[in-house]
């Protein structure tokens, strides 16, 4: 097993620039680290097989330097150059740089003028007023600060859900390869599609008691700790900084363990009650009646045992879901169309041919390209000249193809005042329109909200774009009246979007009931800058089902047809 991770390679190589940025080094160097803690990330298959066959080497952003510090990373652990860096600048300097609007420039002023290096100092300093003191502070700033401290503290405790799969799958597949494990099987928050996961936890089937499992835990490379829960689990801490619990059972027992180990405690609170009128009794891990142990090899079988159907793990959240009827959900071959994709002309990395060679491969019928309006400068936003253009290069590439159609969209903005971004002899010539925000975050939660209606009485907007702008772990939603814009989306047509992006999965799962009962189309956008972000769509789509959200409720699971239709239907 590696003793490093992709996600933890790629927070080290963040902090390597960051450190560096605090020392004042070439913004060249700065940059490559940052760019390759982002290359990182998409590396296909894991880090140790890239390094042995070679093929690191050809990933865009990791040069011969960066390469030797990734794979000290992943085959120690640590990192020289890091251990160095953090020697010579403070770590709660590097700390600060996750605040909202602290950059290496107010952050090197608090150091100067204040003598501040660590959270704890900040924090008294945005209390006491010193901070307000200081040139380009003031009040509001310090009051942001506090915010972003407190931000920082509660989203330390978690990760985000791609980075837990990863790291869990990770755990997963070194476990099964230990004796005596008859199958490894991750559980916990990860198996519930949680958009984020504050702990991983892996079962364990074994033909060995539990302690003897354990035995061979802790001998595993880079084990840093071992720490005791009862007598079939136990906590492993790496030296990566990693972390995992470990639930050992005998395969009769497994479908009780691996319910009990996915959680949530609502959902588990509530079979219990379930199986006590039944008469029987679910203690621990186990399912008994009276005196007799009830075996349970699988999951169905615990459910079968006390007449239920078996409840998908997405759905085992609030307990409720134990009394009513299991919805059909919807799964990701059920999609057939890919939406919400960035090309070179913005500030994606592929070409329009790319990106429908790469859907059509993975058995979608279509692909809608929609890069960012003009507004979007930052982001490379087309001109109508350049809209024009790619409009010609879409139908050049539609030509080469068959049984695959590239449709003409755009992630267009909706400015201050609710107008989507182009006038309407050019909105006219798209085939669909995702409408997004993408600035003003700060309004007023009535201003935000009628920015937003106002857009949907557009004929010619399709789908509200990651509806709240919320960054997970990163940045809250803004304030919006998401009750009035599912009202107005439920009277005019238009669908909203679940964000595929790990980053964003917005919508939350938890308004879909809501959307769902008013008749609101829901589609899930990759939000793909690359052909990696092919892969998102399967986080957008646990969202959906976490949501409980069917086939007919998603909007990408009608036939390209089916979805013109939908959009043309407003015009």
């Amino acid at each position: 097993m590696p003793m490093m991770d992709r996600t933890g390679v790629s927070r080290s190589l963040e902090q390597i620039a960051a450190y560096l940025d605090f020392k004042g080094e070439n913004p060249f160097r700065v940059r490559a680290f940052t760019a390759a803690a982002r290359s990182i990330l998409g590396v296909p298959g894991d880090l140790e097989t890239g390094i042995a066959d070679g093929s690191l080497t050809h990933t865009k952003g990791i040069g011969p330097a960066i390469l030797q510090i990734v794979t000290e990373l992943v085959t120690t652990g640590r990192a020289g150059i890091l251990e160095q860096l953090r020697d010579e600048v403070p770590a709660g300097l590097v700390d600060m740089l996750g605040i909202p609007g602290l950059g290496v420039a107010k952050i090197r002023q608090i150091q100067e003028t204040l003598g501040i290096d660590t959270l704890p100092d900040l924090e008294d300093a945005a209390r006491d007023g010193r901070l307000a003191a200081l040139p380009r502070f003031g009040a509001r700033t310090a009051e942001k600060v506090l915010k972003g401290i407190a931000f920082l503290r509660q989203a330390s405790q978690w990760r985000l859900s791609h980075h837990a799969r990863h790291e869990a799958e990770a755990f997963r597949e070194a476990f099964a390869r230990l004796p005596h494990i008859l199958s490894a099987h991750t559980a916990g928050e990860v198996r519930r599609r949680c958009e984020v996961v504050r702990e991983l936890v892996t079962v364990l089937v074994a033909d060995v008691p539990p302690e003897d499992v354990f035995r061979q835990l802790s001998t595993m490379p880079g084990v840093n700790e071992i720490a005791g829960g009862d007598e079939r689990r136990v906590t492993l801490r790496f030296a990566g900084g990693s972390s995992v619990q470990v639930v050992v059972t005998p395969p009769q027992n497994f479908g009780a363990v691996l319910v009990q180990a996915t959680g949530s405690e609502a959902h588990l609170a509530a079979l219990a009650a379930h199986a006590a009128r039944k008469g029987f009794n679910l203690a621990g891990a186990a399912l008994w009646e009276g005196s007799r142990f009830v075996a349970t090899p699988t999951e169905a079988a615990l459910y079968s045992a006390l007449d239920l159907e078996w409840i998908p793990p997405e759905l085992r959240e609030f307990g409720d879901e134990v009394v009513r009827a299991v919805p059909p959900l919807v799964e990701l071959a059920d999609l057939r169309g890919f939406l919400h994709c960035h090309t070179s002309a913005s500030d994606g990395s592929n070409s329009v041919e790319q990106i429908a060679k790469v859907c059509q491969a993975a058995g979608y019928q279509y692909a809608g390209i929609t890069d960012h309006s003009r507004a979007a400068a930052y982001a490379g936003g087309l001109s109508v000249d350049g809209v024009r253009r790619q409009w010609d290069e879409i139908d050049a590439v539609n030509g080469t193809l068959s049984g695959f159609r590239v449709l003409k969209g755009i992630e267009s903005d909706i400015l201050v005042d609710g107008v989507l971004d182009y006038p309407d002899d050019v909105l006219a010539g798209f085939d669909f329109i995702i409408g997004s925000i993408h600035s003003r975050f700060n309004l007023s939660r009535d201003d935000m909200t009628e920015r937003v209606c106002r857009a949907m009485d557009s004929p010619y907007l399709t789908i509200v774009g990651h509806p709240t702008g919320r960054l997970l772990l990163s940045r809250d939603a803004y304030s919006i009246d998401l009750d009035r814009v599912l009202a107005r989306a439920a009277a005019t047509g238009v669908a909203m979007e679940i964000n595929a992006d790990p980053h964003r999965l917005d919508l939350d799962w938890r308004v879909l009931a809501t959307a769902r009962e008013r008749g609101v189309m829901i589609s899930i956008g990759a939000d793909a800058h690359n052909i990696a972000g092919l892969d998102n769509v399967e986080y957008g789509v646990g969202i959906a089902r976490k949501g409980g959200l069917g086939p007919s409720a998603v909007l990408n699971c009608r036939d390209v047809t089916g979805f013109v239709a939908f959009a043309r239907a407003r015009r």
